[in-house]
C-alpha cells in the first residue's frame, strides 16, 4: 500500500474535455488532465466507475461488471476512423456536425451523445475488414480470448439491440432463460457473428485507449483510483447470464432512517453469497482482477452491503419489511415461552385492518365492507381483516381496482391507508415459524397493545438477536474480503458513510481496507453541538473529502447547510482567527463569544479564500490520502464558478432526470493547464 500522505482529485470522466474534443469526456482525456494534476501536486486521479451502463446515465447503474462504456471511445482515434473520413463525404459530415452541435454547454446529453458515438462506430467497423466479412482479425481473436467474459456480453448486447433495449426480462423464454452452453451456441452461430464482433470489437478500441491513458498517466507518477459499485442492475448482463449469483425475488436498499421514513428501495437484486461462496467467489474475483489492469486502487461502494444488504421483497414498494441478509430469526418456540399463544403471534405478525381505516375515506361502511372483500378476510364478526394470501406485497395494494365503488381519489387515499397497514406489525415471518422484528416494530398497533411484560420479553430476544447478527454479518464479510482482496496490487478503499456497526471498522482494518471520511459529516454526533471531529484525530487508514458525488459541493454546502458551516468554523476557530489563543478550557464568555462569531462568519458570502481555506484545513486531516471533487478545487478561482452552485453538483439523489450524472467542468483542460495561479492554489495545499 502506498505509505506517504497523497492528495488527489475526484472527477466523472464524462466532465472532461478538451477544445479539440468538446462533446464529453473519454479515455484519452485523462492524459492532459493528469499533466495538470503532475503541475499541482497531485498523486491520485480518482474516476466514477466506468462500465457500461447502456441508457442509464448513472455509472452506479451496471450493464456489465466488466465491459467499459463505449460513451467514452475517441472515436478520430478508432484505427480506421482517417480512412473513412477522408473517403466518405456522409461519414465526414456526421462527426463534424457531432463536434459542433456538442460544443460547450452546462451539461452533457447523454442519451444523444451515446447514439450518435455508437452509429459512428458501427460505420467506421463496417468500413473495416471485420465488419465487411464477419471474420475477426489477429487482434481481435487473442483479445476475445485474453477477455473471456466478453462472448456472453456480446450475444446480451445483440440481444439488447434486437429487443429495441427493453430489460431481458421481458424477453421471450427462449432469450430470457439461457445457460452458459446456449450462449456459447449463439456466439458461435455464423448468422450472429458480425453483429457480436461489432460489440467485442468495441470493447477491445476501449480497452486499449483506457490502456493507453493509463500507461500514460503512471509515466506521470500518478495512481489512478476507480470505482467498483457494490450493486448490478436487475436489467443487467450479469444479473442474466449468471442468475445463480442474485437474488431476483429481493431488491436492495436501506431501512428507514428520519430522512427517509420509508426507507429507500434502490431496485437492485441483492447477491445470492451462499452460491458465489460456492464457486470461491470467482464472479467477483474476475471483476476486480479486470479492474487491475486499469487501476491502482479502488472505492467499494457501500462496504456495508458485504457485511449486511438490507433486503426487500420484490413484491414491496418500500423499504419498510424489508430485513437484512444475512439474518438471524426468532423461532416459534420463543414466542410461545413468553405466554403469547398463536393468536397473539398471528396478531404480532400479519397486518390487521380495521373496517374504520377505509370508512374514513368512503363515509359508508357497507361500501367499506364490500371495498375490504376484494383482498382482504374479515376475522369473526369484529371490524377487523387480514390480507387474503393472494397478496404478496404492497404493490399487489398499489393495483387494486377500486373504481367500481370510490372515484380515483378516494381510491389512492385507500390504497395509501391500506399499504401503511401492511407494514404495520411488530414481527415479520421471514420462513415457517420463523421470525424477525420488522424494522419499525415500535411504531405498530400491535406492538402499543402489549404490556411492559411482554414488551421487555420481546426486547430481550431481540437484543440476543442483534448479537448472533452481528456475528454473522462479521463473518460473511471477512469471507468475501479474505477471498476478493487478496492478491491483488489494488489498494481497496470502502464507502463506509453512516456506518455504526461496530464489527464494519475493526474487519476493514484487520483487511487493510481504508474507510471514506467526508468532512461535513465526521462529526462526534453523541457528543452535546455535535462538533467536528478534529482533524488529527481522523483514522490514518481513509480517505478524506470534502464532497462526494451525492452531496452538494463545499460552495452549495456554505450557501444552505448553515447550522453545519456554524460548527465546522466553531471546532476551526483560531484556523479562522476566532477565540482564544490559550490552549485549554475556555471560558463561558469566550465560548459564547466563539459561537457568535462562528455564526457571523457562516452568513458571509461564500469566496475563493473561504474555499482555500476549508481545503487547506481538511487536507491537514490524518488520512492516508485526501481527495476532494474537482469542482471544490475550482472555487478557489472565482472565474471557474458556474453562476447556480447548485448545477455544479453531481447527482441529486432521489431523482431521475437529465441533469444526473452529466457534469462538465467549467472550462477545457488546457484552460486548466493554463491557469497558472489555480495550479500554485492547489500545489499549496497539503
Amino acid at each position: 500500500m502506498q505509505k506517504t500522505k497523497l492528495n488527489g482529485v475526484a472527477v466523472p470522466l464524462g466532465a472532461l474535455y478538451t477544445k479539440e474534443n468538446p462533446v464529453i469526456g473519454e479515455f484519452p482525456d485523462l492524459i492532459p488532465f493528469a499533466q495538470f494534476c503532475k503541475e499541482a501536486g497531485l498523486g491520485i486521479i480518482q474516476l466514477l466507475p466506468v462500465n457500461d451502463t447502456g441508457t442509464q446515465s448513472s455509472p452506479y447503474s451496471g450493464l456489465s461488471a466488466f465491459a467499459l462504456h463505449p460513451i467514452y471511445i475517441r472515436v478520430s482515434e478508432v484505427p480506421g476512423f482517417g480512412a473513412l473520413y477522408s473517403s466518405d463525404a456522409k461519414f465526414k459530415a456526421a462527426y463534424d456536425d457531432f463536434i459542433k452541435a456538442n460544443d460547450y454547454t452546462l451539461r452533457y446529453d447523454y442519451d444523444s451523445i451515446l447514439n450518435t458515438k455508437i452509429s459512428l462506430l458501427k460505420q467506421i467497423y463496417d468500413f473495416l475488414p471485420v465488419g465487411q466479412t464477419g471474420e475477426a482479425d489477429k487482434d481481435l481473436t487473442d483479445w476475445i480470448k485474453a477477455n473471456s467474459w466478453v462472448k456472453t456480453y456480446c450475444v446480451y448486447k445483440n440481444l439488447k439491440w434486437n429487443y429495441m433495449q427493453a430489460s431481458w426480462k421481458s424477453w421471450h423464454d427462449d432469450d430470457k432463460e439461457i445457460t452458459s452452453e446456449q450462449i456459447t451456441k449463439r456466439w458461435n452461430t455464423k448468422a450472429f457473428k458480425k453483429e457480436h464482433l461489432f460489440y467485442a470489437w468495441c470493447q477491445m478500441v476501449a480497452a486499449k485507449q483506457f490502456e493507453g491513458a493509463v500507461e500514460a498517466v503512471h509515466k506521470m507518477g500518478l495512481l489512478l483510483k476507480g470505482d467498483m459499485p457494490i450493486l448490478m442492475n436487475e436489467d443487467s448482463c450479469d444479473a442474466w447470464a449468471y442468475p445463480e449469483f442474485f437474488n431476483h425475488d429481493l431488491r436492495a436498499g436501506s431501512p428507514s432512517d428520519g430522512e427517509n421514513p420509508t426507507g429507500q428501495n434502490w431496485g437492485f437484486p441483492t447477491y445470492n453469497w451462499k452460491n458465489l461462496k460456492a464457486q470461491d467467489y470467482s464472479w467477483w474475483k474476475q471483476r476486480l482482477k479486470t479492474a487491475s489492469r486499469y487501476y491502482d486502487a479502488y472505492r467499494l461502494d457501500h462496504i456495508l452491503g458485504f457485511f449486511r444488504i438490507w433486503a426487500i421483497p420484490s413484491d414491496d414498494c418500500n423499504a419498510l419489511n424489508g430485513h437484512t441478509e444475512p439474518y438471524a430469526s426468532i423461532k416459534i418456540d420463543d414466542l410461545y415461552e413468553l405466554g403469547f399463544d398463536d393468536d397473539r403471534i398471528r396478531w404480532l405478525s400479519k397486518p390487521h385492518i380495521p373496517t374504520s381505516v377505509v370508512e374514513e375515506v368512503t363515509w359508508n361502511r357497507d361500501v367499506a365492507h364490500n371495498i375490504l372483500q376484494t383482498m382482504c378476510t374479515r376475522i369473526g364478526e369484529e371490524e377487523l381483516w387480514l390480507f387474503d394470501k393472494s397478496i404478496k406485497g404492497s404493490n399487489d395494494l398499489w393495483k387494486l381496482d377500486l373504481s367500481a365503488f370510490v372515484d380515483e381519489p378516494a381510491a389512492v387515499k385507500i390504497k395509501e391507508k391500506l399499504v401503511e397497514y401492511w407494514s404495520n406489525i411488530t414481527l415479520i415471518e421471514i420462513g415457517k415459524n420463523k421470525f424477525i422484528p420488522l424494522w419499525t416494530y415500535d411504531h405498530s398497533t400491535s406492538w402499543a397493545s402489549l404490556n411492559e411484560t411482554e414488551k421487555e420479553g420481546l426486547l430481550e430476544l431481540f437484543t440476543a438477536l442483534e448479537k448472533k447478527n452481528i456475528s454473522l454479518w462479521k463473518k460473511q464479510a471477512d469471507d468475501i474480503f479474505t477471498a476478493i482482496t487478496s492478491g491483488l496490487k489494488m489498494v481497496p478503499c470502502g464507502e463506509d458513510l453512516g456506518v455504526g456497526i461496530a464489527c464494519v471498522p475493526k474487519t476493514m482494518e484487520q483487511h487493510k481496507i481504508l474507510g471514506l471520511r467526508v468532512v461535513r459529516w465526521t462529526r462526534q454526533w453523541s457528543e452535546p453541538g455535535q462538533p467536528y471531529v478534529p482533524f488529527k484525530d481522523y483514522t490514518p487508514l481513509s480517505v478524506t473529502t470534502t464532497s462526494v458525488h451525492d452531496s452538494s459541493t463545499i460552495r452549495e454546502w456554505w450557501d444552505t447547510e448553515k447550522e453545519s458551516v456554524t460548527a465546522f468554523i466553531k471546532t476551526n476557530a483560531q484556523a479562522f482567527g476566532i477565540g482564544s489563543e490559550v490552549e485549554g478550557a475556555l471560558f463561558e464568555k469566550e465560548e459564547s463569544e466563539i459561537e457568535k462569531a462562528a455564526q457571523t462568519l457562516s452568513q458571509t458570502e461564500f469566496t475563493p479564500e473561504l474555499a482555500q481555506k476549508i481545503l487547506e484545513l481538511s487536507a491537514t486531516s490524518a488520512s492516508q490520502w485526501f481527495i476532494p471533487p474537482l469542482q471544490d478545487f475550482l472555487y478557489m478561482e472565482k472565474s471557474l464558478w458556474l453562476p447556480d452552485a447548485k448545477d455544479e453538483r453531481i447527482n441529486i439523489p432521489g431523482t431521475v432526470t437529465a441533469f444526473n450524472w452529466t457534469y462538465r467542468m467549467p472550462c477545457a483542460i488546457e484552460d486548466l493547464s493554463n491557469n497558472k495561479e489555480l495550479i500554485e492554489k492547489i500545489k499549496g495545499i497539503h
